[in-house]
């Protein structure tokens, strides 16, 4: 009788075991690797407005965010040599890149100057910058002279300068082709522009995007977490492969700004999920 016992029970415990292999088998199918996007996920740094460089990269680091788009407040336009290289190697030791400047107001030639300066001795190749109309002549020589691209920044209803995309494609399309669009997808929303379609119509001269939703298609819209907006997000990520964009997708959060992180981190959670997907 202990012998039919012991054979029953192997027999139960195989069966069971057998089971168990075979539905950890189907768990661990490997899923089909998309192939990886040319454009790559950033932050604004704009985001951090009311954290310090090592608060912000905490930050970037539970979020596994890698490009960072340089605020001053981080980097003070003044730095030393000495300062800049410390401040990559900060950078490095979160595995983040500094990718880009700005967004940098230059009101004057000289602002002008300071920006591509600050630009050259930091060693990125892109400034988001919001320079007069009667200037742009200006950065058209300075864009030749460095070989640094300039994206103008949008800020939607209310700004006089550069409220959407059409307005700073109508300023620059005879101008140098390094001089183009910071295109914040939000803000052209909120003047009443499709953001999707104005994506594709001027995609040669949108250097940067500043990712983000809001509320509403209106002036009163405010920014909110990435999937809880108006702007299709899915169908945006599709255009961005249909056009082929290969810079940044910087994510700009400005609701909860002193207390950010989990905004940001759905925002980040929501896209990631979207490009897995679609």
């Amino acid at each position: 009788m202990n012998t039919r016992r012991d054979f029953v029970k192997k027999g139960v415990a195989g069966l069971v075991a057998g089971t168990m292999v075979s539905e950890a088998a189907s768990f661990a199918t490997p899923v089909k690797e998309k192939k990886e996007d040319l454009f790559k996920l950033a932050m604004a740094g704009f985001s951090f407005v009311h954290f310090n460089l090592d608060q912000s990269l905490a930050m970037m680091k539970k979020t596994d965010v890698h490009y960072l788009c340089i605020k001053d407040f981080h980097l003070p336009y003044a730095s030393t040599t000495e300062q800049i290289t410390a401040f990559h190697e900060k950078l490095k030791q979160s595995d983040v890149t500094g990718y880009a400047v700005g967004p940098i107001y230059a009101k004057t030639t000289q602002e002008i100057d300071n920006a591509f300066d600050y630009a050259k001795r930091i060693g990125v190749k892109l400034i988001v910058g919001i320079p007069n109309h009667e200037d742009l002549p200006y950065v058209d020589k300075k864009v030749k002279e460095y070989d640094i691209r300039y994206a103008i920044h949008i800020h939607g209803p209310g700004d006089k300068l550069y409220p959407n995309a059409v307005t700073v494609y109508n300023l620059v399309k005879d101008l140098d082709p390094r001089i183009g669009i910071c295109f914040d997808m939000g803000h052209n929303a909120r003047y009443g522009n499709d953001p999707i379609a104005d994506l594709e119509k001027y995609q040669k001269r949108i250097f940067d995007i500043h990712l983000k939703n809001v509320t509403a298609a209106t002036k009163e819209g405010t920014t909110c977490e990435l999937g809880r907006g108006v702007i299709d997000i899915p169908m945006f990520v599709k255009t961005l492969r249909k056009i082929k964009y290969s810079g940044m997708c910087s994510l700009e959060y400005e609701k909860d700004m002193k207390d950010p992180l989990a905004g940001i981190a759905e925002s980040v959670g929501y896209y990631r999920g979207v490009c897995q997907a679609s």
